[in-house]
């Protein structure tokens, strides 16, 4: 466990749900607080004030993210970053994945109805995603962009983003939804065009934070039709005419955001810059590790990549004969928390989880009749 960075949470030892939804630190609560406190004896310094948490996010997901402030929009969802890639693709076609998380297909089913792009499903191999070698078979012409997540939310399945970007070569778009990864896993950003993330899950900010990391490419090919009153050049001037988009990341803002989110999501972000992505993905390999030999010891059935090195923190299983819901009731009665799916359970633990995780798993497996 990296103590340092566990010492800011008060999550119970038993909760395996961090790709669902990852329990804010003391850090973020508190700084919830004080800009709702703040908020609560506004005067005429206020607002200013609150709004500088949004750039403060803004600079450090953009040092997270390889990248620069220019080149960073906070967003309040994931979702919002994927409709504003999709809106903005003028036409062509889009791979993607059909076993991907619905937040990133309905952008694209969107985008077809209006005339613009139009999605191309693969079907990754059981247990994988999307691959360099399936998104080659898949090329044509026709391909200006590649729709991927970092990490499968299902089997916790790692992307080669640089192979990616390889096989699709400098002149298509590459559309990352980090979610699963971002601030938990080193990976190469800076191979896509596009990578957007929600931080309610490892990053720890709570609901209704985000950000999106765009490249030069994506500046300039993708049309901001989703520009708002402050994404455009002068949003201080309130002169009644359209002004045009601004030139940067700003392009995707749509309005204000709440500073009182943007401050949680500063403070989430601080904690993981001060005891760095490196260490936060150690710690969770480890407890990962823990976690799938306890359920192999008990007769279990992961369905995660074997290889280390081609997954992130998730633990996807079943228990052969064992209904789910019926395993889930186990895991709830020694004090766990997993992700349960009709077919299967997830565990996915975080940098914060104790070894007496694994142990509570164990006993839950263990009980379960033969």
């Amino acid at each position: 466990m990296l103590t340092s960075y566990a010492a800011h949470f008060d999550t119970p030892a038993g909760y395996l749900d961090f790709a669902r939804f990852g329990p804010p630190s003391r850090d973020a609560v508190a700084a919830t607080a004080r800009a709702m406190e703040e908020s609560a004896r506004a005067d005429h310094t206020t607002v200013d004030e609150l709004m500088r948490a949004e750039e403060t996010a803004r600079n450090t997901a953009a040092r997270l993210a390889g990248t620069d402030a220019a080149h960073t929009a906070l967003l309040p969802n994931a979702s919002t970053g994927l409709f504003h890639a999709a809106l903005g693709i003028r036409r062509g076609v889009v791979l993607a994945a059909r076993t991907d998380f619905p937040a990133n297909h309905y952008p694209w089913r969107r985008a077809a109805e209006l005339g613009r792009a139009t999605p191309r499903w693969l079907d990754p191999e059981p247990g994988g995603g999307v691959t360099p070698e399936l998104v080659r078979a898949a090329l044509s012409e026709d391909v200006v962009a590649v729709s991927v997540s970092a990490v499968d939310f299902r089997t916790g399945f790692r992307a080669d983003l640089a192979g990616l970007r390889e096989a699709i070569g400098p002149d298509r778009l590459l559309i990352v939804d980090a979610i699963q990864a971002f601030g938990v896993a080193e990976m190469p950003w800076d191979a896509a065009d596009v990578v957007v993330a929600g931080g309610q899950k490892w990053l720890r900010a709570g609901w209704a934070t985000g950000f999106a990391a765009l490249s030069d490419r994506a500046l300039e090919s993708l049309e901001p039709v989703l520009t708002g009153w402050t994404g455009v050049q002068d949003a201080g001037l309130f002169d009644g005419a359209e002004h045009s988009p601004a030139p940067d990341a700003r392009q995707w803002s749509i309005t204000n955001l709440s500073p009182v989110t943007a401050a949680a999501f500063a403070a989430a972000l601080d904690l993981v810059e001060r005891h760095t992505v490196a260490a936060i993905e150690s710690a969770i390999a480890t407890r990962t590790a823990e976690l799938t030999e306890a359920v192999r010891v008990h007769g279990g059935r992961v369905l995660s990549p074997a290889d280390p090195a081609r997954r992130a923190g998730i633990l996807s299983f079943t228990m052969p004969d064992h209904d789910p819901s019926l395993v889930a009731k186990a895991l709830h009665a020694e004090g766990v928390t997993p992700t349960v799916r009709t077919d299967s359970l997830r565990l996915s633990p975080h940098a914060s989880t104790p070894p007496e995780a694994s142990e509570r798993v164990a006993a839950a497996l263990s009980s379960l009749p033969a």
